[in-house]
């Protein structure tokens, strides 16, 4: 079958530097005199509870087996979930300024689609927006020699008022998970350290997914490096853990100048856990993908062959069972989410389903699959969530 390659504009790649400078920052807010946000404007928020907003989309997914036979899978979302889903997107504004404004563009609107709008059938849904570094914002800073660290400015700020305006409003008490990618998984981990690591509120902390970003461990340690109090995540039915990882192709580990799982000194490295198999080793992906090739930079696609012959699929969602499998893996680069692709070129079904980054046509290896980071995941994080919130609810009715 032939091989995908999901192509990333030059405005993402300048990425880099940021990445780099969020993750060496020493802790401290360097911001400037900014206007603060009303978030009892409901005009603030992507995603809340109980409303017609940019989470209530259709998620129905065709299975596509090995075989090359179809089936299609209903989703729906439980507006009694016992807990709450805080989420925090990341680095896709498309505004020409170098922070975003607090009207939501296509990208905007896509990415809670790709990356939080399924877990409303286990938690309840708030995304607040927030003034991000823009894509524009990131290539004219790193023009004049000085990238930005993403988790400080008035983008983490405005995620702080959010937080904290939920918290007064809307948590009453619930167990809560918080939710990041790249940008946001670095805002979050700030977040993190100043407000719940080591504090009371800690025990209303069901999880934390932090993906497409690197948390700091000390060798062979779960806690002592970003958290001193938060480990990571050994099963699905603990509950205050971290879940966290970068995923790379097995045939394309991190290079030398990777952006993820990388620390610098040679106490700390970059924390991995695997959503398939939280234990250890190697556990089969639940993937769900965009049917037309859709990524959280690329809101829009096109109907593209999930199977030969070409076959056509009436979903927004496909899944992909057995296709991918993966493993928390270390090279002397990085620890990362190494993903291994079981295809079968003589077999009807795609034996690749893209993700990569290029410039230019050429793959960007130190990205790794940072595009689907979540989405090759999803329906294990699901679950998780899932598991973990009945987890919680257990612990909540035993105090």
């Amino acid at each position: 079958m032939r091989k995908a390659l999901w192509v990333l504009t030059s405005a993402v790649v300048v990425m880099s530097s940021a990445l780099a400078a969020a993750q060496s920052t020493p802790p401290g807010s360097t911001t400037a005199s900014q206007p603060t946000n009303d978030y009892s404007d409901a005009k603030t928020w992507l995603c809340r509870p109980g409303r017609h907003d940019a989470c209530d989309v259709d998620l129905a997914t065709t299975i596509v087996n090995a075989d090359g036979t179809f089936k299609r899978e209903s989703w729906t979302a439980d507006p009694n979930a016992p807990i709450d889903c805080f989420y925090v997107y990341p680095t896709v504004s498309t505004d020409p300024t170098p922070t975003s404004d607090m009207n939501a563009d296509l990208a905007e609107l896509n990415v809670v689609r790709m990356q939080f709008a399924r877990f409303g059938s286990k938690c309840r849904l708030y995304a607040p927006m927030y003034r991000q570094i823009t894509l524009a914002g990131l290539q004219r800073a790193l023009g004049g020699g000085a990238p930005p660290a993403l988790d400080r400015g008035v983008g983490f700020d405005d995620v702080m008022d959010a937080w904290k305006y939920y918290l007064e409003h809307d948590n009453r008490g619930r167990g809560f998970v918080l939710i990041g990618h790249s940008q946001g998984s670095f805002v979050l981990r700030e977040l993190i350290r100043k407000e719940i690591d080591g504090k009371p509120i800690q025990s209303r902390l069901v999880s934390a997914l932090l993906l497409g970003a690197t948390v700091a461990v000390p060798r062979g340690k779960d806690v002592g490096g970003s958290f001193q109090h938060i480990p990571l995540c050994h099963s699905a039915t603990q509950t205050g853990c971290l879940v966290t990882y970068a995923s790379f192709r097995s045939t394309v580990p991190p290079p030398a100048n990777t952006l993820f799982g990388k620390v610098p000194g040679d106490t700390m490295v970059g924390a991995c856990t695997n959503p398939a198999a939280l234990g250890g080793g190697s556990g089969a992906l639940h993937s769900y993908l965009s049917s037309t090739g859709q990524t959280v930079t690329r809101p829009t696609g096109e109907a593209k062959a999930w199977v030969t012959p070409a076959r056509p699929i009436d979903t927004p969602w496909v899944s992909v069972p057995g296709l991918l499998t993966a493993r928390c893996a270390t090279n002397e680069n990085a620890t990362f989410l190494e993903v291994t692709t079981n295809g079968n070129p003589a077999g009807p079904r795609i034996d690749d389903v893209g993700g990569d980054i290029a410039f230019n046509g050429q793959v960007q290896a130190n990205w790794g699959l940072h595009l689907i980071d979540v989405e090759l995941a999803m329906g294990n994080l699901v679950d998780t969530v899932g598991q973990q919130a009945k987890a919680y609810g257990g612990k909540a009715k035993s105090r």
